[in-house]
């Protein structure tokens, strides 16, 4: 299967040059880390899915798993928890049996890119894989973006202009992937550096559940 027809890219992907150079200085810096990749995490029959910018260093790209390992997963799952989307109790580990309930979470970008900023060609290069994991959704009803890059890749990925979609804390933009009604949320990113400057407080970040509970509990 050719990396353009499947949802989740090969561990050794080798479609950003950059980001495998980037990778194989963190394989040898950090040999125990999992520097690879980094797959969805989620139910398949998600009503949710959720799209962030791309692993952190120390993050996903030294667990595996999305959002885990860093204070941006800290807050995500406690509220993923806190809204019923989620089961067991997250402890930072990709083996704390923690699991997810009608949502699946994803990034834009796989691979962690230096200094936490892809490029364009790097997040157009990985854009399909979200095109094709968007087709393994077949519940799929609502999508949170996590910050401006991950709302414009998915804008792009539904082939929607920009102008149409802007990107904007609590946004709701209602879009259509080939007659399926989706609906589109936006977030501030769930990063400490919001968090700490206060430009996303946890109060906030909640809204944006409030508002994605109560429009999957009326469909």
């Amino acid at each position: 299967m050719s990396n353009l027809n499947r949802a989740e890219p090969p561990l050794d992907c080798a479609l950003c040059p950059r980001l495998v150079s980037f990778r194989e200085d963190n394989q040898t810096a950090q040999p125990t880390w999992h520097n690879a990749p980094v797959l969805s995490f989620g139910s398949p029959d998600a009503e949710l899915l959720i799209v962030g910018l791309a692993p952190g260093l120390k993050g996903a790209n030294q667990t595996g798993r999305p959002f885990t390992g860093d204070y941006a997963g800290d807050l995500l799952y406690a509220t993923l928890s806190k809204f019923e989307f989620a089961l067991g109790t997250y402890d930072s580990r990709p083996d704390d049996g923690y699991t997810l309930k009608n949502c699946l979470i994803t990034n834009a970008v796989r691979c962690v890119p230096p200094q936490n900023k892809p490029t364009a060609q790097e997040i157009n290069a990985c854009r399909p894989f979200l095109q094709a994991r968007l087709a393994t959704l077949p519940n799929l009803k609502a999508v949170l973006a996590l910050g401006r890059i991950a709302h414009e890749s998915f804008i792009r990925t539904m082939s929607e202009r920009q102008v149409d979609h802007k990107f904007g804390h609590e946004a709701v933009h209602e879009l259509s992937d080939n007659g399926r009604p989706l609906w589109l949320i936006d977030s501030y990113h769930c990063s400490r550096y919001n968090t700490n400057t206060g430009r996303l407080t946890e109060e906030m970040f909640e809204s944006v559940f409030i508002k994605i509970r109560t429009f999957l509990e009326r469909k």
